[in-house]
């Protein structure tokens, strides 16, 4: 059986004993589950599992951030008077080769306030997106390649 699956029984167990079913008794647990899962790795074998995890964690955090900061962004830019945003939309080179690559690259990018993926070259190497606040071009292909897209290939591969 998958560890991930083992690690959210585990989380679930662990709420139901506690009779915590909230969120945070489910990452408790969740976490708990994880240290446990490390600790008994011998009897198993390795597994993918535990270097894909803190990545996972990381991916995560840092679309949050991304997406806070977003938001923020795009707030500032409506309660004032003047505008700030200066629209383009800028074809990105992807690294990301698979179909769940690219999908999960594109759908990160348009959920973030701001961005929006708008077209798919038809060799699957660039992703083209529509920006909100573009101020530079090349930064923001830099940002996305050394940043959401290092992440998601982190995990994924």
């Amino acid at each position: 059986m998958n560890l991930f699956f083992i690690n959210t029984f585990i989380a679930l167990g662990y709420i139901g004993v506690q009779g915590q079913f909230s969120l945070s008794g489910f990452l408790v647990g969740f976490a708990l589950g994880y240290l446990a899962l490390w600790l008994t790795q011998p009897l198993y074998g390795r597994s993918r599992y535990f270097q894909r995890a803190p990545k996972t964690v990381r991916l995560v955090g840092y679309f949050l951030v991304e997406l806070l900061l977003s938001n923020l962004r795009v707030l500032w830019d409506v309660i004032t008077p003047g505008h700030i945003s200066r629209p383009g939309i800028v074809g990105v080179p992807l690294c990301a080769e698979s179909e769940m690559e690219i999908l999960l690259v594109a759908n990160l990018i348009s959920l973030t306030p701001g961005t929006l993926s708008v077209d798919l070259s038809e060799d699957r190497r660039t992703l083209f997106v529509h920006v909100m606040f573009l101020d530079d071009p090349e930064q923001f292909r830099r940002q996305i390649r050394d940043g959401l897209e290092k992440r998601i290939l982190e995990v994924m591969r």
